[in-house]
């Protein structure tokens, strides 16, 4: 889907073979941001957050359990999805190594946050992201793009049988409706995963899942009663898969996606496949960072405080070796995602019209 004059900032890329702007065209990027220091570890900042977001969830668990009686508790599963959102930003920060200063730090930083506090398994999404990071959008590579409920080019849509062939039909639609069931789909993925893990990781990794899961259930039961706990599970859960789910939304879909066989360097490979969102430090909180998705999928490493900082750097680089650089607002962002998941869909409901 191609980007409006006013989400492009740098100029087109010039005619050039595909591997061209992203190689050689990286080294001097890299060499900059390394000698601003943008590249150094925040412990200072990231011990603050994760304390903040800590209180701030036992907090909302107290009032959970001073509000019991009332059906007004379940409420709070609204401020509980959004601190969830916060603990999955700062698991995703632990996995790609921006907080502690080794990698082991980081692992078991990932699995205390992910596995334990959220449920959802370190190790899978890990595995899983890295992948994404490396192939952004390269359909057969990227998993993020890959088969299932939803369909990202007109070939997935048209193998698509059954159900999920009216679901491609009508996905732009159904996106955010299916973001509700995301909260318990990253659980399960997470318990799958471990069927072929070794036997170490599946007694901490699934240890601390079940941890997670009678340490959330007691809690939620003894506070409140069956109805009330059931119900403020759903409204957190759903809530949390839509908060995340509508933050990855925006970053790819309706960019650029490598055909088969296609070979970008790095600069070219993640610049092209992947959308800015503007905003000021509200964006910046509700998103995570992630709003500066080039720069983060450019410098995976950085911390997120600093990747405000990094943008103009990025961009003048850009400009210069003449890569396209698109920054959209964030409902634009979403016209565009959601645009793109009709388009894939139009050929399936121009056949059912024919009917």
């Amino acid at each position: 889907m191609p980007a409006s004059p006013s989400a492009v900032v740098a100029p087109p890329a010039p005619a050039s073979p595909p591997g061209r702007a992203g190689g050689s065209d990286f080294a001097p990027l890299a060499r900059r941001v390394r000698e601003s220091g943008l590249l150094d570890r925040r412990p200072a900042y990231y011990a603050r957050a994760i304390t903040l977001n800590l209180g701030a969830t036992a907090a909302v668990w107290a009032a959970v359990a001073w509000a019991g009686a009332s059906w007004w508790a379940v409420l709070l599963g609204v401020p509980l999805a959004v601190l969830s959102t916060r603990t999955a930003f700062l698991g995703h920060d632990a996995g790609h190594r921006q907080i502690a200063r080794t990698a082991k730090g980081n692992w078991w930083l990932g699995l205390l946050l992910g596995n334990l506090l959220l449920g959802m398994g370190h190790g899978w999404w890990s595995d899983k992201h890295n992948r994404h990071h490396a192939n952004p959008n390269h359909v057969g590579k990227d998993p993020d793009v890959g088969e299932g409920v939803l369909a990202w080019t007109e070939e997935q849509a048209a193998r698509q049988r059954g159900p999920l062939r009216w679901v491609a039909r009508h996905q732009a639609a159904l996106f955010f409706p299916l973001l509700t069931l995301e909260g318990f789909n990253l659980k399960v993925g997470s318990a799958l995963f471990l069927r072929g893990r070794p036997r170490r990781a599946q007694l901490l990794e699934g240890g601390l899942l079940l941890a997670h899961a009678a340490a959330y259930l007691g809690l939620a039961f003894a506070l409140l009663s069956p109805g009330k706990a059931v119900v403020l599970i759903l409204i957190h859960q759903a809530l949390f898969g839509v908060h995340l789910g509508a933050v990855f939304a925006p970053n790819h879909k309706g960019m650029e996606m490598p055909e088969p066989g296609a070979r970008w360097g790095h600069l070219r490979r993640q610049v092209l496949t992947s959308r800015n969102v503007r905003g000021g430090v509200v964006v910046d909180w509700l998103m995570g960072g992630l709003n500066y998705q080039i720069e983060h999928h450019l410098f995976p490493g950085i911390p997120r405080c600093s990747l405000r900082r990094v943008r103009p750097l990025v961009m003048e680089h850009c400009a210069r070796v003449g890569l396209p650089y698109t920054e959209t607002g964030l409902v634009e962002s979403y016209r565009r995602a959601l645009g793109h998941m009709r388009e894939v869909g139009a050929d399936l409901r121009a056949e059912a019209a024919r009917r």
